[in-house]
């Protein structure tokens, strides 16, 4: 019997300190090797995109993958070629942890459009308020402390 799957994340992570670091010159590159990083896992990429301190990433996940697993690959491949670059001079490495959020497929087009207007969402709100709100309506507990 074949293995099917639905399982749509969106994952969300930040720069080091959350610093201003991915340079919106050498986004779309970024987005391409992070992309070639997922592809690699057997995963599909509906939507990425950034703010220059953090990426959002809604793609589905691959049934032998865990999500650490997932995650941590993006994190230390993406990590290594941007340091290597030298596209990123101020790019310091990602911040440890990470959200992630499921989603159901009758929530995916609007999810994919959340992740496409970052730029505009991010005129409204900081990426604080916006992970606080992604941690509340998911229903999960947080400390204030860990998020800083």
């Amino acid at each position: 019997m074949s293995t099917f799957r639905q399982i749509y994340y969106q994952v969300v992570f930040s720069t080091k300190n959350r610093e201003n670091t991915i340079a919106e010159l050498y986004q779309q590159e970024l987005y391409k090797y992070i992309w070639g990083i997922i592809s690699n896992l057997k995963c599909k990429l509906y939507r990425i995109n950034s703010m220059p301190d953090h990426v959002h990433i809604f793609s589905d996940l691959h049934p032998t993958l865990c999500l650490s697993d997932y995650v941590k690959n993006i994190k230390v491949a993406s990590n290594v070629w941007m340091t290597g670059s030298g596209k990123f001079p101020l790019f310091k490495g990602w911040q440890d942890g990470y959200g992630a959020f499921t989603y159901s497929a009758k929530d995916k087009d609007m999810i994919i459009d959340y992740v496409k207007d970052q730029k505009e969402h991010h005129e409204k709100y900081t990426f604080l308020e916006e992970y606080r709100h992604l941690l509340t309506e998911n229903g999960i507990e947080f400390e204030e402390k860990y998020l800083l």
